[in-house]
C-alpha cells in the first residue's frame, strides 16, 4: 500500500501533465501574500475565460515540467506558485492577469509557455496590450470592407451628378 503523500504527488503530477497536454498555453504566477478570497475571485475570473489556476507543491511541478522537457520553466517555480492553464485565447487571460496584478500587488507574473515557446513576464505584459481576437477580426473585416464602401460612394457621387445635371437641363427647358 502506498503512502498518502506519494499518492497525492502522483495525482498532482498527472493533473499537471493532463492540463499541459489539454491546453495550448500556461502561465506561472506567484501569489505569496494573496488572501484566500482574492485567490478565489481570480479563479472565478479565470474560469470565465476558459482558464484554470492550479496550485501545487514546487517539487511536484518542477519534476513534472522536467518530464515534459520544459526545463527552462523550472527556475520560475520558487515559493508559492500557481500554474494558469489556458484552453482558448491567451490574450484575454493575460489581460485579466495583468489587471488583477494591478489591483493586487501580491500577484506576480513570472513567465509561461505559449504554443511551443517559452515566454517571459515582458511577453505576457506585451500580449495584454494586444486587442482581443474579436477586435482583430473586426479590424480585418473593416479593412476588407473599406475599398468596397469607397467604390460605392464614388459610383453614387457620379449618379448624383448625373441626376443634378438632368435636373438643371429640365429647369432650363421650362
Amino acid at each position: 500500500m502506498k503512502k498518502i503523500g506519494l499518492v497525492f504527488k502522483e495525482v498532482s503530477s498527472n493533473r499537471i501533465k493532463n492540463a499541459i497536454e489539454g491546453s495550448e498555453s500556461f502561465f506561472v504566477i506567484k501569489y505569496s501574500g494573496l488572501s484566500s478570497p482574492d485567490l478565489s475571485s481570480l479563479r472565478q475570473a479565470l474560469k470565465a475565460e476558459s482558464a484554470s489556476c492550479f496550485v501545487v507543491r514546487n517539487k511536484v511541478a518542477q519534476k513534472t515540467l522536467k518530464d515534459k522537457s520544459l526545463d527552462s520553466l523550472i527556475k520560475l517555480i520558487e515559493g508559492p506558485c500557481g500554474l494558469v492553464f489556458i484552453k482558448d485565447e491567451p490574450v484575454s487571460v493575460s489581460k485579466l492577469l495583468c489587471n488583477f496584478a494591478k489591483d493586487h500587488e501580491k500577484l506576480i507574473l513570472e513567465g509561461g509557455y505559449l504554443k511551443d515557446k517559452i515566454i517571459e513576464k515582458k511577453d505576457i505584459l506585451a500580449m495584454a496590450k494586444l486587442p482581443g481576437k474579436d477586435a482583430l477580426r473586426a479590424q480585418v473585416v473593416m479593412t476588407l470592407n473599406s475599398p468596397i464602401v469607397k467604390l460605392v460612394m464614388v459610383l453614387n457621387g457620379n449618379l448624383r451628378k448625373l441626376v443634378s445635371c438632368l435636373d438643371q437641363i429640365k429647369k432650363k427647358k421650362q
